[in-house]
């Protein structure tokens, strides 16, 4: 098993990305290097894992690569990308405040 049995796999994540994802860095052709380098990765941890596991998983900042085992004689490939956006602001609204920051006294 090696990358290229999941070539199909591959392309459809590419197009994916191309299309839909924006991100700062990588670009398409660092992706599509990246994708095949974690799916050796995942293959390998796929055939290395032990006797109760199901899965191999690989990634990186970016992107998820997960092969997990089914019926048939081939694992299941999932790609995931990793969203995440580095402007993203405070996602806990103003009431909530963090833990161990003192609540804000009542001055009535």
């Amino acid at each position: 098993m090696t990358a290229d049995t999941f070539k199909h796999e591959i392309a459809d994540a590419l197009k994916a990305y191309d299309k839909y994802v924006i991100c700062i860095d990588k670009v398409p052709e660092d992706c599509e290097a990246s994708l095949k380098s974690l799916m050796e990765k995942a293959i390998k941890a796929y055939e290395n894992r032990g006797p109760n596991l199901r899965h191999g998983i690989a990634l990186d900042r970016q992107v998820t690569v997960i092969l997990s085992q089914g019926d048939g004689p081939r694992p299941l490939c999932g790609i995931y990308f990793n969203l995440h956006s580095p402007y993203q602001k405070n996602a806990l609204p103003t009431t909530v405040k963090k833990m161990g920051e003192a609540s804000p006294k009542n001055e009535d």
